[in-house]
């Protein structure tokens, strides 16, 4: 089955305002029924959706559907994104209530473990503040007497590629500033 471009309906629209395609070609394209492709035409279907231009979104080429144009037993193909991979918006990073009181021990792992990590890392990493990062390090944390270090993968507080970023980001600030990258702990080594 072949991938079909975004928005079918709105696409379907812009291509029969704007294209001489068949309808059959259309409704193949955008993955619908030549029929419902007829009934857009006909301003039965669809009468409110603004049309989605393929061409400028990168969905197929100009000369693409000028070679369908010309003969009505050619397919239109949707072309291939160059980036599949969706990032995480930025901004603040959301955990849920159940999840809150988990994170001073996140911290406490983190401060422990990954000592070359800097407090914006971990703000960003772990949706903190910096106020709370320096309560559980000092010990002056409300509930530090039941502080645990504990791991933020497991936790759920962040994934275990975006700790790695983290890590390696801040172990090649440490290679730039010409300072030692710490090793890491074994399993069940006390940091003190």
């Amino acid at each position: 089955m072949n991938a079909l471009p975004l928005m079918p309906k709105a696409t379907a629209v812009w291509l029969i305002e704007k294209t001489a395609l068949t309808f059959t070609q259309i409704a193949e394209f955008c993955g619908m029924h030549p029929l419902e492709v007829q009934a857009i035409a006909d301003g039965e279907v669809a009468q409110g959706i603004v049309g989605y231009d393929p061409v400028a979104n990168h969905q197929v080429r100009p000369d693409d559907i000028a070679r369908c144009e010309a003969n009505p037993d050619l397919r239109l193909k949707v072309l291939s994104t160059p980036n599949p991979i969706h990032r995480r918006a930025k901004g603040a990073r959301y955990t849920p209530v159940a999840k809150r009181n988990d994170r001073p021990d996140a911290i406490a792992f983190v401060l422990r473990n990954f000592p070359q990590l800097s407090e914006p890392q971990i703000v960003k990493l772990l949706g903190t503040t910096k106020d709370t990062i320096a309560k559980v390090r000092d010990r002056q944390h409300w509930n530090s007497a039941n502080i645990k270090p504990r791991d933020p993968v497991i936790l759920g507080l962040c994934s275990q590629t975006d700790l790695n970023a983290m890590v390696q980001a801040a172990n090649e600030r440490l290679t730039r500033e010409g300072q030692a990258v710490p090793v890491p702990l074994e399993i069940g080594e006390d940091a003190n």
